[in-house]
């Protein structure tokens, strides 16, 4: 029970706090990032910021266009006037319009619109929004009085650029209307003349810096409007103090915070709920796991379920309960892992077993001639005067094989060794496969102990090229050819064929003798599978066909055998070309 709670707590806690870090969070940092952005945009330039979140936030389907309220409360605030035009030119939604704005524009007024960016006082922005199948125009107007003022200003006022004296009391009277001053700067933005001016206003500006104050007066304490004319270098700029709440945060995607309140909310009380539910239902399967490993922990693989798991996991026709079918892989595999694990006990036993037969064979294999060395040894040791020079030479000759025997079979266990070791990968080159089988061949052609027995070589006259071990192909061919001439009698007839079939180079090693059963070709390539030598010869260690194979498979080939009693063996290899 201690198991179950802490698991289920564990659970909750883990659910609960995934749902509300991940959901929350991510929630509410996309608002407020969305929030601050838009913002901040309107902070920069409120015209166009303030079009560009109408048009993302309008959703217009079936002929219907769904407009935020808080965006009409918005642009009444700020004596704007929005317009939105079908594809006709017609007005669908409007917003704080005259009544004598068009309910349609012509082609000529909304190019003149675009050209000129006014609607009589008005200043309008216009976008237009492709995101359905039918376009939208959407026109904002809105007023902005103190640029017309500063051109008023210019043109009443003004002398070769600047204020003229008779002007400068008038003019400073009405900038002390709204606690506004006045600087003329030159092309080097240096002040040549200020009227009203403060303390603390500016000499000289920076190339950027009215810039900045135009398109972001939300980051600055004054607002500016600019005037220049075509007639002098002078610029006109009025320094109008921000009032409190000009730029205050709007209440961008207020809808869609509410909604996600709501949402997030709701997600949390049922992700608690879900997260209990859960807790409790894992739980159960995981502590009947625990069992199991604990079993197969002891080996005991018969036992995966016991008598009282099994009627909590199955019913009684066999089928999973409810509550387990979320599991039916992973009881499906806790039943094959005891059986693989079991099956794998059996093998390594049955491996050991024929490890210790293989050695108690190969002991024999080395004490059989170690034995006749060693009584050869004694009887030369005891009289070595009374051999004549031929029983001598036959006493050496008989030493000498016991220990070529001797040496083939270590060779053969070092061979064994690399082979697994991946030896034969550290140096592969390009090979003529039919050249080597050629040359292999003619060694035993000229081989004068092997007088009995005939050799034929079949090659095409095309290259047949591999990339392999050179010394590791010529031992294969060893292998497949002394094979084929120790368990033959004298007279057999064995015939080397190289080619290429589609896009493979063969070897084919086939002769005419006393061939083998099914049994002795099912286990011709098993290393451990004569690994004896009872009989008193040096007819090998047994190891040899072992070798080819592990050899054709380093080089990504194929060995096979066909043999019929009686009627001879034939054995194919397969290699992969360039």
């Amino acid at each position: 029970m201690k198991i179950q709670r802490r698991m289920a707590f564990h659970f909750t806690y883990q659910l609960i706090v995934y749902s509300i870090l991940v959901f929350i969070s991510m929630t509410i940092l996309f608002l407020v990032l969305i929030n601050k952005i838009t913002n901040e945009e309107l902070k920069r330039n409120l015209p166009v910021a303030a079009l560009d979140s109408v048009i993302s936030e309008t959703y217009y389907q079936n002929d219907t266009l769904k407009f935020p309220s808080y965006w009409s409360k918005f642009i009444k605030e700020k004596n704007m006037w929005l317009q939105v035009l079908g594809s006709k030119g017609d007005v669908i939604y409007e917003v704080n319009t005259d009544s004598d704005q068009p309910t349609a524009y012509s082609v000529t007024q909304l190019l003149t619109l675009q050209e000129t960016g006014k609607y009589n006082h008005y200043f309008v922005n216009m976008k237009l929004d492709n995101s359905y199948e039918s376009p939208l125009l959407f026109l904002l107007g809105f007023e902005n009085p103190r640029q017309e003022q500063l051109a008023l200003w210019y043109d009443s006022y003004q002398e070769n650029g600047i204020v003229a004296e008779g002007y400068k009391e008038t003019l400073l009277k009405e900038l002390q209307e709204t606690n506004s001053y006045l600087t003329i700067v030159n092309l080097e933005g240096e002040s040549i003349q200020t009227i009203g001016k403060p303390s603390s206003s500016m000499d000289s500006y920076e190339p950027l810096e009215i810039l900045s104050m135009k398109q972001a007066p939300g980051n600055f304490d004054t607002n500016v409007v600019v005037y220049q004319s075509d007639k002098n270098a002078m610029t006109w700029i009025v320094h109008t103090p921000n009032q409190p709440g000009s730029f205050n945060d709007q209440p961008i995607l207020k809808e869609f915070i509410n909604i996600f309140i709501w949402v997030g909310g709701s997600i949390l009380v049922l992700s608690l709920a879900i997260s209990i539910w859960h807790g409790y239902r894992y739980a159960q399967p995981l502590i009947l796991f625990t069992g199991w490993f604990e079993r197969m922990g002891k080996g005991l693989y018969a036992e995966v379920l016991t008598p009282k798991d099994r009627r909590r996991v199955f019913r009684k026709n066999g089928k999973l309960r409810i509550r387990y079918r979320l599991y039916r892989e992973v009881i499906q595999s806790f039943y094959q892992m005891a059986e693989q694990l079991a099956q794998t006990e059996k093998d390594r036993f049955q491996l050991e077993k024929t490890r210790e037969e293989w050695m108690s064979g190969i002991s024999h294999d080395l004490r059989t001639p170690l034995s006749t060395i060693q009584g050869y040894g004694y009887i030369l040791e005891s009289s070595p005067a009374v051999w004549s020079q031929e029983e001598l030479q036959e006493m050496g000759k008989m030493i000498r094989e016991k220990g070529d025997y001797m040496l083939d079979l270590i060779t053969d266990f070092s061979h064994i060794y690399q082979l697994k070791q991946g030896a034969i990968f550290m140096d592969q080159h390009d090979i003529e496969l039919g050249e080597l089988t050629r040359r292999s061949v003619l060694k035993y052609v000229n081989d004068v102990t092997l007088a009995n027995v005939e050799f034929q070589y079949e090659g095409d006259d095309q290259s047949v090229p591999v990339i392999g071990n050179e010394k590791w192909l010529q031992r294969l061919m060893d292998n497949l050819l002394s094979n084929a001439v120790k368990h033959n009698s004298s007279g057999v007839t064995i015939t080397v064929v190289c080619g290429m079939l589609n896009d493979e180079a063969f070897i084919q090693v086939s002769d005419n003798g006393r061939g083998m059963d099914e049994e002795t070709m099912g286990k011709l390539f098993e290393r451990y599978y004569r690994g004896t030598n009872t009989e008193e010869t040096t007819a090998g260690s047994g190891l040899g066909m072992s070798i080819a194979k592990m050899i054709v498979e380093a080089h990504l080939g194929r060995i096979e055998i066909r043999s019929t009693i009686g009627r001879g063996t034939t054995i194919f290899v397969y290699l992969p070309t360039k």
